[in-house]
């Protein structure tokens, strides 16, 4: 089945589910049209986080793909993908052009937890949707103070808790050492690390160093760490600076047990420029089947993706983690704009964006489920460990 003809199908059978639209009738918010949904983004393509660029590129080319075939719901959609740089002032320049010039129906999408952060307050208070953004910090899923944010990646807390606990599963008697990003990403990892490892385990933190995003290295934070005597390294980091890292201890003649925040385990991103035999046996977590993983080889959905980024994303690794996470984020802000049905309005696309009840998009992994509420925000519930080996994550049985 082509590309093109599976998104024709797709777009067809989630139309039904459109709620909230009296039939006949057309509500519609800013940016809408009988014939157009204007939606809007920034992403890092330029700057400290520019290894997250691919997301903008693949969403960028889902929702042409999906024009091709008819759009959604009979409306083309026109996504505008800004560069926030992964600079504050910079979002919050672009986001206003956004909403004040361009007149989008919503931000989506956005990536990067800085960019979130200091758009955050502008769109709730001009009650905009910032929705399915790609970041997973706590402050994104608080529907009381911020009920316009709809967080799209896992939680970050969550994930932290995941290598806690695996790590008093696999490694009871670890000395951790733990470098972080010094902002709210890297210290809600932390925190969820430190929950799931619990008071009372042998497992310790035995050193923590922070580093800034305008630091040009972070080979004085390696060195420190490896001073402190610890056999486990986990990176709560952006991709530059887990790529330095990685390489550093390498040179260093450090050989901890390495854990790897699910945002730097891109294989083209990360670990290529790391060095891949620096990365052997280290850990992650996952939500999304890998096509590098010849278990999903002749998977239909695998080779859907496959087909897109040839046509699509021609310049993107489908084998890059960072571009399947805007392929799956892209499939979830098509799926909310495609139950408004006729009712565009900002305030039908918040309520279609936190009532997913057990909803799947291409290239989740089996079990993962996305599930969200008013109350609750946050769509992801679960995720599974993996270890690399090779050229290639291979998932755990946990």
């Amino acid at each position: 089945m082509k590309v093109s003809a599976l998104v024709t199908i797709s777009a067809l059978s989630l139309g039904c589910h459109a709620v909230d639209a009296i039939a006949g009738e057309k509500h519609y918010g800013p940016g809408v049209t009988d014939t157009e949904i204007k939606i809007g983004q920034t992403v890092p393509y330029s700057g400290p986080a520019s290894a997250f660029s691919s997301y903008g590129r693949v969403m960028t080319g889902y929702f042409q793909m999906l024009n091709e075939a008819g759009g959604i719901n009979g409306r083309k959609v026109i996504l505008i993908s800004l560069d926030n740089a992964y600079s504050p002032p910079k979002a919050i320049e672009q986001t206003r052009k956004l909403v004040d010039d361009d007149g989008v129906l919503a931000e989506v999408g956005t990536v990067g937890t800085v960019p979130n952060v200091a758009v955050q307050k502008y769109l709730n208070q001009n009650k905009v949707p910032q929705v399915f953004i790609s970041a997973g910090g706590r402050r994104f899923n608080d529907p009381q103070n911020f009920p316009w944010t709809v967080p799209f990646y896992p939680p970050f807390e969550m994930e932290g808790a995941t290598f806690g606990k695996f790590i008093l599963n696999r490694m009871p008697n670890a000395k951790i050492a733990v470098l972080y990003q010094n902002d709210d990403y890297g210290k809600d990892y932390l925190t969820g690390l430190k929950s799931g490892l619990g008071g009372g385990s042998a497992a310790k933190i035995v050193a923590e160093a922070s580093y800034e995003l305008s630091y040009p290295t972070v080979d004085s934070e390696v060195l420190k760490l490896k001073a402190s005597g610890a056999d486990t390294l986990i990176y709560f980091a952006t991709p530059k600076f887990a790529a330095q890292a990685i390489k550093k201890a390498n040179e260093i003649n450090w050989k901890p047990v390495q854990i790897l925040a699910s945002p730097v385990n891109s294989i083209q991103g990360v670990l290529t420029p790391a060095g891949l035999d620096n990365v052997q046996g280290a850990y992650t977590t996952q939500f999304a089947k890998q096509a590098s993983d010849p278990a999903w080889a002749e998977d239909q959905e695998v080779k859907d993706y496959i087909a897109f980024m040839k046509k699509w994303a021609p310049n993107d690794s489908p084998y890059d983690f960072v571009a399947l996470s805007g392929y799956i984020n892209a499939q979830a802000i098509a799926k909310g704009l495609q139950r408004c049905g006729d009712n565009l309005t900002r305030e039908n696309l918040l309520a279609q964006a936190t009532s997913f009840n057990k909803d799947r998009v291409d290239m989740l992994l089996p079990g993962i489920e996305l599930t969200n509420s008013k109350e609750n925000h946050a769509p992801y519930r679960a995720l599974r460990m993996a270890v690399f080996e090779k050229t290639s994550w291979k998932l755990l049985d946990e």
